[in-house]
């Protein structure tokens, strides 16, 4: 597909801000970003020690053979890279939206700018899918500078598509030598920077002289190292957005006032996050509910879907007691993948969905085992449904689509009407549902997403200036000022591990769970009993992009870094 000069939506053909911009986003449009002190002069490329793998690296070295054992790269004060050297730079836009990807687009668009001369830098339109058909639009002055400093993924957008079989790849060699590609930045979360690992390692085996670097995406929180601290976008997320787009910690917030104006209301809330439990963590933190429910802890446990039951619904009574009627509780997507046994009936199911009819005369659950078959049994019909609905591309269940915050309001009101009839709960509870999920990914981003964001993106247009390829754009020293973090490549091998899939092994990065041992957690820990049992309410209102807390980080990224939140 040949370039195309349309103008984006809501832009004027000189790509100034239009009357549907509002003066929020005009403000933001206008607002210069500050760089590293290293990227504002002149830098080399430094490289460390051979790199391993997370797991298994006999296995990553045969499935990367041309990449495993490359140092992770930093960039530090020297003699600066060639700057006659005109690139030809491919971007996409791979997964679910997170605040901040179009600054990742503007910083390596102004790295080529600045650093180079007569370079081209193209948009894939469409995620992966773009690559693999050759659809594109060439990224200019005029069609970036309305997307600065801006939510989604409008600019070029997304896809969840993967490169991965023969033919594919052979649709992206074909892509890179028709458009003489020097290098490609792919956007994405684990997934999709496992794709980018594997699409260096193809590249590079067939001699091509596209390279390939990875950046990190995601809201959950769950694309993390030493070397890569955080993933963009869960700063905006978890911290609340301007009005009229409030994301979860600001809409936390207005539950809490809600149920405290009431006096009558449990709110349960459940919270974007299928893998990891961190956005719901990190909200804990920020806003102090009286009930948090963490998966990995639930996992950790052997917690039943009783005994998170009971847990919720202990804490109800003794709230009771005190005078409370009301509440907010926090719950992560994921967290019915964090029970043993519901991943046990999931699992039988799958098995079940993937062979078989679901007659209606349930003949089929004599398939289940007894323990499964009690457990289904034991659930609410409208979740029953849910976990039969078809599943995603993955063979995975579809948590987003099993509403287990009106599962565990059901559950809890039987349990409570168990106990007045026993005498011992004499309160009253009437339980309201939210899921807040979509609401987060494309936020205008907060002040530290959308530096971040740009210095992850001028470090990516550094590293593939340089020739480098199968890394991972990585800025780390984030406690410190902007001035003052560092900046880098983190080999995509040394984060990989692999599962059996099919009877192969296949890579994969490794997500980061919450640990159960790590600095935030246990500060949540440390308080949440005080928070159970007493109203300790923060409602953190809307982001703010000027004054005295403008730049502030979320606490759990703070914590990781030894500082207090």
């Amino acid at each position: 597909m040949s370039t195309s000069s349309d103008a984006p939506n809501g832009c004027d053909t000189d790509g100034s801000p239009s009357s549907v911009f509002s003066e929020v986003q005009i403000s933001r449009l206008r607002h210069s970003l500050p760089l590293p002190a290293v990227l504002r002069k002149t830098f080399k490329v430094a490289d460390g020690p051979p790199s391993s793998a997370a797991g298994n690296p006999d296995e990553i070295a045969k499935l990367f053979p041309n990449l495993f054992g490359q140092p992770s790269s930093t960039l530090v004060p020297g003699e600066g890279l060639k700057k006659d050297q005109a690139l030809r730079i491919g971007v996409v836009l791979s997964g679910g939206q997170a605040p901040g990807g179009h600054n990742v687009i503007s910083g390596i668009f102004d790295y080529l700018q600045q650093r180079t001369t007569g370079s081209t830098m193209l948009g894939f339109k469409g995620g992966p899918a773009g690559i693999m058909n050759c659809k594109y639009v060439e990224l200019t002055s005029e069609l970036i500078f309305p997307y600065r400093n801006q939510g989604g993924f409008h600019m070029i957008c997304s896809g969840r598509d993967k490169i991965e079989s023969p033919e594919q790849f052979k649709q992206a060699d074909e892509t890179a030598k028709k458009l003489d590609l020097d290098g490609l930045l792919i956007i994405g979360g684990d997934d999709s920077n496992t794709n980018a690992c594997l699409l260096a390692e193809n590249f590079r085996s067939k001699k091509l002289k596209t390279r390939v670097i990875g950046c990190p995406k995601t809201i959950d929180g769950d694309l993390k190292c030493k070397e890569v601290p955080t993933s963009f976008g869960f700063d905006t997320a978890c911290k609340p957005l301007v009005i009229p787009t409030w994301i979860y910690a600001e809409m936390i917030g207005n539950v809490m006032t809600d149920a405290r104006s009431t006096g009558k209301y449990y709110h349960f809330v459940r919270l974007m996050g299928r893998a990891a439990s961190h956005i719901t963590l990190e909200c804990a933190l920020q806003t102090h509910p009286n009930i948090t429910v963490i998966g990995e802890e639930v996992a950790a446990r052997k917690l039943t879907l009783k005994n998170v039951t009971d847990y919720i619904t202990d804490i109800i009574c003794k709230r009771a007691e005190l005078g409370f009627n009301y509440g907010v509780i926090l719950i992560p997507e994921g967290l019915i993948d964090f029970i043993p046994e519901v991943q046990q009936l999931i699992g039988e199911l799958n098995e079940i969905l993937a062979h078989d009819v679901v007659d209606e005369g349930g003949l089929w659950k004599k398939k289940l085992r007894n323990q499964s078959q009690q457990l289904f049994d034991f659930l609410p019909e409208a979740i029953q449904e849910q976990l039969l609905l078809e599943r995603d591309p993955h063979g995975n269940v579809q948590v987003a689509k099993i509403e287990t915050e009106k599962m565990l309001i059901q559950m809890v009101d039987t349990e409570l009407e168990k106990r007045r009839q026993e005498k011992s709960y004499k309160g009253q509870f009437k339980g309201q549902s939210h899921f807040f999920g979509y609401e987060g990914r494309c936020g205008l981003p907060t002040n530290f997403d959308a530096n971040y964001c740009y210095a992850l993106g001028y470090g990516a247009g550094a590293l593939l200036h340089a020739g480098k390829t199968g890394l991972i754009s990585s800025v780390s020293n984030l406690g410190g000022p902007v001035e003052e973090w560092t900046v880098g490549g983190t080999a995509l091998t040394s984060l990989m591990d692999v599962e059996r899939r099919h009877g192969k092994f296949k890579p994969v990065i490794k997500k980061a769970m919450v640990e159960l041992e790590g600095a935030p957690y246990k500060k949540f820990a440390s308080v949440r009993d005080d928070w159970a049992l007493k109203n300790r309410y923060v409602s953190p209102g809307p982001v703010q992009f000027v004054g005295p807390t403008a730049n502030e980080t979320n606490h759990t990224l703070m914590l990781e870094l030894g500082a207090q939140a």
